[in-house]
């Protein structure tokens, strides 16, 4: 059992938060029934989640609805936490490098901030 958060900024906004807000309403439902998996499955099809390679712990949701796919990138904080810290339409193969830098970034102001609680 996982349990999954949205990574917020210092200003306490939530880039996953403004991501589905821009989304239809089934495309967003669809989304929300991925993260829904993930958490009640203890195994998951690699169609709806994968660890990206040499990404310092970077996982990926995977959501296809219709001919749009969508990408949620985070890690795993305390073992079965999942924090989620971006969002975007994938319109090539691979994953963009921004992307995945934007979310090690995140990763690491996350366990930064998390430290001085």
């Amino acid at each position: 059992m996982r349990t999954i958060k949205f990574y917020r900024l210092p200003t306490g906004s939530s880039p996953i938060e403004e991501f589905l807000d821009s989304l239809t309403g089934k495309q967003a439902q669809k989304v929300l029934w991925v993260l829904r998996l993930i958490e009640e499955l203890d195994v998951i099809p690699r169609q709806y989640f994968k660890k990206l390679v040499d990404n310092e712990g970077i996982w990926e949701v995977r959501i296809q609805f219709g001919n749009n796919i969508f990408r949620l990138l985070g890690f795993f904080a305390n073992g079965a936490l999942l924090v989620l810290t971006s969002g975007f339409v994938k319109k090539t193969q691979k994953t963009p490098p921004q992307e995945i830098a934007l979310a090690v970034r995140r990763k690491k102001d996350y366990l930064a901030r998390r430290k001085k609680l």
